[in-house]
């Protein structure tokens, strides 16, 4: 059981950094927005690769069932089968949380629309030419099977042991990662934050009390369709006053969201966690900072829908401080290895490039040359480097280099590397470090709406039709 959980919790941090990692280009801007995308991808609760688990190890002697289409998605077919097993996850998932599932009838509405949501996403995916490769893939089991202190071997044998499939496992684990890297592109890139932006929060910030406030929360979110008609949208705001009316009876609020909510943590309760009101939009803090724990705020209109929320705890947050941090100025050298280059190649070229500078080569000429990273151009030079700002292994050697030597051959997710500090710092970045943490909020804000709009838009461009058992 214990190593079961430790499995669940790994594959689905594995899957978000490995994605944010391979999503951006490297260096400290990359790192940053990594780091924002991360937080951001955390409220849409357990990712498919964990359900698929929870499937395999609870439903291993489950018996086939005449199997027949319930809907077609682009011309693509989900068949009864495939959403009777995410059925049955799915009521397992909400009976280990102590939540009573709704009617089968309408939990099965549900389940159907997320995987319609979740087909389409694949859809475009592959519509764009995008893929994981089986090296970005098997670096990202191997990382799983590392850090549960196992070699691959021994992980593969534990997953058997546990019921799970290999070849499953590894699908689930690539069609995640699919889906994340897709909303990068699609979404969090697209993203455009000003500083014009940032100085009128930081204006908005210091003129308001409980800004540093940070709210514990569950919520409804009800989905209005683009171009719905008048009386979808009525049928729409009756479901949410319908959830809100139970609520307020008295029923269970993860009940209630399991049953109502068409966000994608609607069988994880409804629950957001903690939120600092900065990220929060401005109707939803408005109602928020004069709330007590235990109320509920009433329906909230925005772009994507229709939202109640709950609060359930508060608490002030962390005000200003000075922030002195060690910076290292930093060049490097990257091979990357791909479907062209194979990661024995890339290993290779890395080791010779190494022995090159040993002998005496100018490190920023070779960079020039032979670099595969977009700081090529400058010899190398990624700038000032403060902690956070790239991915563990790098970060790592960086920090046990001496001035001016250069790294043996370091592999990341990005590929081969050598690195070289240049210089060394401490710095006050108090004020780099609001407004960092103010463009994060904005963009949490930002990319909570972008994605919601985004995935609504493509839902409505998708043909859906749906089966009945005796079409």
């Amino acid at each position: 059981m214990r190593t079961k959980y430790l499995l669940r919790l790994l594959i689905f941090l594995v899957v978000l950094t490995t994605n944010v990692a391979v999503a951006q280009q490297f260096g400290k801007t990359g790192a940053i927005q990594g780091i924002d995308q991360l937080f951001n991808d955390q409220q849409f609760g357990k990712t498919g690769a964990i359900q698929a688990i929870d499937q395999q190890s609870d439903n291993t002697e489950a018996t086939q069932a005449i199997d027949h289409i319930v809907a077609v998605v682009n011309g693509e077919c989900i068949t009864r089968q495939e959403l009777d097993e995410v059925l049955k996850v799915s009521i397992n998932q909400l009976q280990k949380q102590g939540i009573q599932p709704p009617a089968n009838d309408v939990l099965e509405s549900q389940l159907l629309e997320r995987e319609i949501l979740t087909r389409v996403q694949l859809q475009l995916a592959g519509e764009i030419g995008m893929t994981i490769s089986d090296t970005e893939l098997e670096r990202a089991v191997n990382r799983i099977a590392d850090r549960n202190k196992m070699t691959k071997e021994e992980f593969s044998s534990v997953l058997e042991r546990d019921g799970i499939s290999y070849d499953k496992f590894r699908g689930e684990i690539r069609k995640e990662m699919l889906l994340v890297r897709l909303k990068d592109r699609e979404v969090i890139k697209k993203i455009k934050i000003s500083e014009g932006e940032v100085d009128n929060f930081l204006h908005t910030q210091e003129n308001s009390s409980g800004s540093a406030d940070e709210y514990h929360l569950s919520h409804i979110m009800v989905r209005i369709p683009d171009q719905a008609s008048v009386a979808k949208i009525e049928s729409r705001h009756q479901r949410a006053e319908t959830a809100l009316a139970k609520l307020k009876n008295g029923d269970d609020f993860a009940q209630v969201a399991a049953e109502f909510s068409d966000a994608a943590d609607a069988l994880q309760g409804g629950r957001l966690g903690w939120r600092p009101a900065t990220q929060l939009p401005a109707k939803f803090t408005e109602l928020l900072k004069s709330m007590k724990p235990g109320e509920l705020t009433p329906i909230i209109q925005s772009p994507s829908g229709l939202h109640i929320l709950k609060l359930l705890e508060r608490r002030g947050g962390k005000e200003d401080t000075v922030v002195l941090i060690d910076q290292s100025h930093v060049r490097h050298i990257l091979i990357r290895a791909g479907e062209i280059t194979s990661e024995t190649e890339a290993r290779s070229r890395i080791i010779r490039l190494k022995e090159r500078l040993d002998n005496g080569a100018d490190f920023e000429e070779l960079a020039q040359l032979h670099s595969e990273d977009p700081s090529a151009s400058q010899g190398g030079d990624l700038g000032w480097i403060s902690p956070g700002d790239t991915v563990a292994e790098f970060e790592q050697t960086m920090n046990k280099l001496q001035i001016g030597l250069v790294s043996e051959p370091v592999q990341t997710t990005f590929g081969w590397h050598l690195i070289q500090v240049i210089e060394r710092r401490t710095k006050d970045v108090s004020i780099e470090q609001q407004r960092r943490e103010a463009s994060k909020a904005i963009r949490a804000r930002k990319s909570d709406a972008a994605f919601q709009e985004w995935l609504q838009q493509l839902r409505d461009r998708a043909y859906v039709e749906y089966r009945s058992e005796e079409d």
